[in-house]
């Protein structure tokens, strides 16, 4: 599915690209600096506006898209990529914008000499679209330039990991205002007569979808349909690993979940929701759903202290497509630390349903507390799944090799992996340079920025 996330952003660029080719080519015989600068700024305009609509649409968490995308997981990761694509095109179309301005300060170049203006004979008192926009062209320059300064320092922050969540949550909706200020600057200074073309018309209805989508976001519409309230019911906390496992019960609305699949949840209004894998399975009759965390940042380590049994919560999802759906003869779990969470979920739901597939699950962790292992064997005998424990220090590390070791007919599985992101690199590298079938390694990327 990573593949899906870069033939979307290429495909994206591409597509727009060639539309732009489209309306622009033949060149025009007398390419001069101001031409070539007008060419250019018309071009990265378009591919930035397009990248950043699109990052738009994404934040609004469309469920139909995530099958195409493989989750919403993918879904953010390809949300960061075009957003950081964009910005790269609207540092490029700045440049280009004032690189005449600063070559002739610099005695660089001589300012093009102005045209006669239009006999009075030639005015018309008659208002078109075209002359109504050219009266909003100084307006529009102003607060695009303004809009991309705070574009740049969001998007800067958001990818800045020691920036606190809560922070960037609340920091990154200004997001949303700097797009509505470039969509209109993008209306007004877009070439009028490219609107008539394809590109106009695709960049359009870019614009449209994504200026609705960043309504939606500024006025707290997102997931709001999917949202159920709930209590927290149970806590059970492993001190000596960080870890908090939080039992809610859902209050009616809650539509069922897959096992692998997270959602959002909201202790305190003012932290704001924070994404959680679900480890629990679904039972209408029993609507509880539960939380496994780990003391990993300021939040998480807040969750202990501060939210008591019987708190309030808001919970919206589910999300996700890491939910063990193939074909292939057998299955090759690896939860890497807190990554066992979907899995448990996934061996709770076997427990209720068995499916006659083989599942080899290895979980390897820096530490591991006895009563953890005690529930992780009761969880794996359940499900009838094949347990492999490998604590840090004691057995070593997984490697391709170990795991091929320990499942002889490895290539007839499908491997599911959870963890931290450069270690399922590192597996998924090995495993395809000894002959993993194309599309059989799937690995979420619980990763919201």
């Amino acid at each position: 599915m990573l593949r899906n996330i870069q033939l979307s952003l290429w495909g994206l660029i591409a597509g727009l690209t060639a539309l732009w080719l489209f309306a622009y080519l033949p060149l025009t015989e007398d390419l001069s600096v101001i031409v070539i600068r007008n060419l250019l700024a018309q071009y990265s305009g378009v591919i930035g506006i397009g990248a950043m609509s699109v990052a738009m649409i994404l934040a609004v968490r469309p469920v139909w898209l995530e099958p195409k995308l493989g989750g919403l997981d993918k879904s953010y990761r390809l949300h960061k990529w075009l957003g950081i694509s964009g910005l790269v095109a609207a540092v490029f179309h700045w440049i280009v914008v004032n690189g005449p301005k600063w070559a002739m300060s610099l005695g660089l170049l001589t300012a093009p000499e102005r045209g006669a203006p239009p006999d009075a004979g030639e005015a018309t008192d008659i208002a078109t679209i075209e002359s109504t926009l050219n009266g909003f062209r100084e307006i529009a320059e102003g607060l695009g330039e303004k809009a991309f300064y705070v574009a740049a320092l969001l998007i800067a922050l958001a990818l800045i990991k020691r920036f606190p969540y809560r922070l960037f949550a609340k920091t990154h909706l200004f997001i949303a205002v700097a797009y509505l200020v470039l969509v209109f600057h993008t209306v007004v200074l877009m070439d009028f007569s490219t609107w008539g073309q394809p590109v106009g018309i695709v960049t359009g209805l870019l614009l449209f979808s994504g200026t609705l989508s960043a309504v939606l976001v500024l006025t707290r519409q997102v997931g709001k349909r999917r949202k159920v309230a709930g209590t927290v019911e149970e806590q059970n906390q492993l001190a000596d690993m960080d870890v908090l496992e939080t039992t809610i019960r859902l209050d009616d609305g809650w539509k069922g979940h897959k096992s692998g699949q997270f959602a959002f949840v909201t202790f305190d209004k003012s932290e704001g929701a924070h994404p959680f894998t679900i480890a629990s399975a679904w039972d209408a009759r029993d609507p509880r759903i539960m939380f496994i965390t780990k003391g990993l940042g300021d939040y998480t380590n807040f969750l202990p202290e501060h939210v008591k049994v019987g708190a309030k919560a808001v919970v919206e999802g589910p999300y996700g497509g890491f939910t063990f759906d193939d074909t292939p003869a057998r299955q090759i779990w690896i939860g890497g630390g807190i990554g066992i969470t979907p899995f448990i979920a996934r061996m709770k739901q076997l427990a209720k349903t068995p499916d006659d597939r083989p599942v080899d699950l290895f979980h390897t962790t820096p530490h591991l507390a006895p009563e953890a292992r005690k529930k992780l064997i009761a969880d794996a005998e359940a499900a009838g799944v094949t347990l492999h424990i490998m604590v840090d220090g004691q057995d070593g590390f997984l490697t391709g090799d170990r795991l091929r070791s320990a499942v002889p007919d490895w290539t007839s599985a499908s491997v599911w992996f959870c963890g931290p992101a450069a270690f399922g690199d590192a597996i998924r590298r090995d495993l395809a340079t000894k002959g993993m079938p194309r599309g059989a390694f799937h690995q979420e990327l619980f990763n919201m920025r």
